[in-house]
């Protein structure tokens, strides 16, 4: 059978700072049509390599060469039966409930909370006061109910397609099975030295990792959270990044930061788009990451079975392995 390797000289920049250089470097490629996306993301995985900015290729050959074993032609295609073998590994162990640790990754929702500036703050007022109850009630029973008045965006909420798209799928559509328990890839880039995420960050692992995982983004901007530099200079996803997040075939993507998108750069919301379309759920403002492991937790965010709506808070919370 006839093999191909890839020779190339090219530039690696971290989205933390520096970067690597290869001169005529030669890969294992598997076929002549391979593109220079696809070999970068195979060289990513080859190297092991993680925080990765750019990878810049001056210049770029295909050749017919015997392989040498190299790590870089491992298949990004996720088959039937590779989905069906990650589920047996990983779907259907569940530990001791005793024996469980759980990390809170939502914020608290309070009256006059400001989650994102120019949206209004929730209002918390009394229905039913407990002093009021007791004329209601039998002696030494006594009850509080309030009514909470507070827009989707509230806290750490997730987006349904719905909310991009008006025959997008609501909350009251949503399966279960896409919200509880999902394995979470967790990428920690909270010293970037770029706003936008890019898709070469997501290179380090391959794409049969990244398929039906909820893919949470630590960039430690919630830090921030409820002060005015919240929405300043906000980290974001890079379109780029969420075409890969879309081919990957992830089931969630989650930040914490003011947006998954680039609040500053005009009316333009591609990451919500590309995301929202593919059926991807989008939860904003998470926080806590910093204790998730990169690999190997779960993580469950449910929001309220509503009809017609398609944005609203949820209690999201990761369990460790």
């Amino acid at each position: 059978m006839t093999e191909y390797r890839a020779v190339f000289d090219a530039e690696i920049v971290f989205v933390n700072g520096g970067g690597l250089s290869a001169r005529g470097f030669r890969l294992d490629v598997p076929g002549p049509d391979i593109g220079e996306a696809a070999v970068a993301e195979l060289l990513v995985r080859h190297l092991g390599l993680a925080l990765v900015g750019a990878v810049e290729f001056t210049s770029f050959a295909i050749v017919e060469e015997a392989h040498k074993g190299s790590r870089g032609i491992a298949v990004t295609e996720r088959a039937d039966g590779a989905e069906r073998s990650d589920r047996a590994e990983h779907g259907d162990r569940r530990a001791d409930a005793s024996r469980r640790t759980l990390v809170d990754l939502s914020h608290p929702i309070r009256a006059g909370l400001v989650t994102y500036p120019g949206l209004p703050a929730p209002a918390i007022t009394p229905h039913l006061t407990r002093e009021d109850s007791r004329a209601k009630y039998a002696p030494g029973t006594e009850f509080a109910m309030d009514v909470i008045t507070m827009i989707g965006n509230t806290g750490t909420y997730l987006d349904s397609p719905f909310h991009r798209y008006a025959e997008g799928g609501d909350l009251a559509s949503l399966e279960l099975d896409t919200l509880v328990g999902l394995r979470a890839e967790v990428f920690h880039v909270p010293d970037a030295s770029q706003r936008g995420i890019p898709a070469e960050v997501f290179f380090e692992r391959p794409r049969e990792a990244l398929a039906g995982a909820a893919v949470l983004l630590h960039t430690g901007w919630s830090r921030h959270f409820g002060a005015p530099e919240y929405a300043v200079g906000a980290p974001f996803l890079s379109e780029a990044g969420a075409r890969h997040l879309v081919d990957a075939d992830v089931a969630l993507v989650g930040i914490d930061s003011l947006n998954i998108d680039d609040t500053e750069s005009g009316g333009e919301r591609p990451a919500h788009s590309l995301l929202l379309a593919a059926g991807i759920h989008v939860v904003e403002h998470l926080t806590g990451l910093d204790r998730l492991p990169a690999s190997g937790a779960r993580f469950t965010a449910v929001p309220p079975r509503i009809e017609g709506f398609g944005t609203f808070p949820v209690r999201a919370f990761a369990e460790l392995p």
